[in-house]
């Protein structure tokens, strides 16, 4: 499998999750050009996809989605708050209804090859969901905006070969940025964003020995860099409850506006 994002932050999200059958979309949150500019670095065309899954209806993770599964007829799954949180959305034009399909978290659909396991976040959206996607023997998984994550998270995470998780504000920038103070509250509450500290801390309950990769998205351009980010997880793993050290991990961080380096487990 491979696992790569095409744009991950707060100005938009899409996400490539593929076998060398099926071709999968996590969010649409950038235009149709850029998503089909990503796509032909991975010598993917559109007409290939076998699926987009939308993790919530957030503008940053939707606005590419009318124009371009209109343009390729590919269809969408999402669960039910958010198909109507799509079906609100004015700026996404008309979709046909044969290319909305509804799913549910913790039930298991397969697309080609790959068999999906959506399961719950914590988001302030209608009714968000991550995705893990298992093919044979491996399995990645893409979880961001989550304000907080429990047992229920971690068993969803536990065992994979790679993962594109959130790391979206450092605290301290957050709290002395430019952000009004309800926002800050809402990007800080358990239905908000994951800091690159607690970021850390979850990726300490799901580390074992086959987890090949780890990619960090969802950066905030205002509350958040980079290195940051890279530098607060590996400290949270080097002096967590947990046998590894920061320079074990094999970890990158998603760029914002253009395709990063692919994850292939």
């Amino acid at each position: 499998m491979r696992l790569c994002s095409i744009a991950s932050g707060s100005s938009g999200n899409c996400i490539y999750a593929g076998s060398d059958q099926t071709h999968l979309l996590v969010d649409t949150g950038i235009s149709k050009k850029k998503i089909e500019e990503g796509l032909r670095e991975l010598d993917v065309k559109g007409e290939e996809l076998s699926g987009i899954l939308v993790t919530h209806e957030h503008s940053d993770h939707i606005q590419g989605l009318g124009v371009f599964s209109r343009r390729y007829g590919i269809p969408i799954y999402a669960t039910r708050g958010t198909i109507e949180g799509i079906k609100s959305c004015r700026s996404l034009g008309a979709l046909q209804n044969d290319l909305l399909h509804e799913i549910e978290v913790d039930h298991v659909f397969t697309l080609g090859d790959i068999e999906i396991h959506p399961f719950a976040i914590s988001h302030d959206a209608n009714q968000p969901c991550g995705y893990r996607m298992n093919c044979g023997n491996k399995s990645v998984a893409v979880a961001t905006d989550l304000g907080t994550y429990d047992s229920y998270t971690v068993e969803n995470l536990k065992d994979l070969d790679a993962i594109l998780l959130e790391a979206n504000h450092d605290i301290h920038m957050l709290e002395v940025g430019p952000y009004p103070y309800p926002l800050k509250r809402r990007v800080m509450g358990d239905r908000g964003h994951l800091s690159n500290e607690l970021s850390g801390r979850l990726l300490c309950d799901i580390l074992h020995d086959e987890l090949k990769g780890v990619m960090l998205g969802h950066l905030s351009k205002e509350n958040n860099y980079a290195e940051l980010a890279y530098e607060t997880v590996k400290l949270e793993v080097t002096f967590g409850n947990n046998p590894y050290k920061g320079e074990d991990i094999p970890l990158k961080v998603a760029r914002r506006d253009r395709i990063s380096d692919i994850i292939t487990v």
